[in-house]
């Protein structure tokens, strides 16, 4: 099973009217993350907790090979593959323009996407064209990732586990 994922909004939250917690007191940044001023806002349990879903995990992000660099050895993980974005201009709304490449790269297989710009209408083009399950799930860009989105990922994977 792939998990996409996101970056910006997903692993390093913003744009909330609270300040944000620095992670860089408790944990040394790797000297690559330091380069990237909000790197500390990323929880370094993430890391634990996305490889404990049992998932290939697999970047989906702007970030391209900086998410190697600078979030994996924050993370605790290994380099991960990353989703090659196409050179051709955005595609017309309200299509994300990750979800056909996104489809694409996981080649028919089930997949998890957790991104904070997800919507109906990505879920709804998935549906259509992708033939294996896949969970589509929309991150509050204020937060990141929290334990509500583990759970409902947890939840799907172990249907998907069971059978179901």
């Amino acid at each position: 099973m792939l998990l996409f994922l996101d970056v910006d909004g997903t692993l390093l939250p913003f744009g909330a009217a609270q300040s944000y917690p620095s992670y860089e007191a408790r944990f040394a940044l790797p000297t690559a993350a330091g380069e990237h001023p909000l790197v500390d806002r990323v929880d370094p349990a993430l890391g634990a907790r996305l490889t404990a879903l049992g998932c290939e995990l697999v970047w989906a992000t702007t970030w391209m090979d900086d998410a190697n660099v600078c979030l994996a050895p924050w993370l605790g993980l290994p380099p991960l593959p990353l989703v090659d974005w196409p050179d051709e201009d955005e595609l017309p709304a309200p299509l994300h323009w990750k979800t056909r490449p996104l489809v694409a790269w996981a080649d028919g297989r089930a997949f998890v996407w957790v991104d904070d710009e997800i919507t109906a209408a990505d879920r709804d083009w998935v549906a259509a064209h992708h033939p294996a399950p896949a969970l589509l799930h929309q991150v509050d860009h204020r937060y990141g990732l929290t334990e509500r989105d583990f759970v409902v990922v947890e939840e799907w994977l172990g249907a998907r586990r069971a059978g179901r």
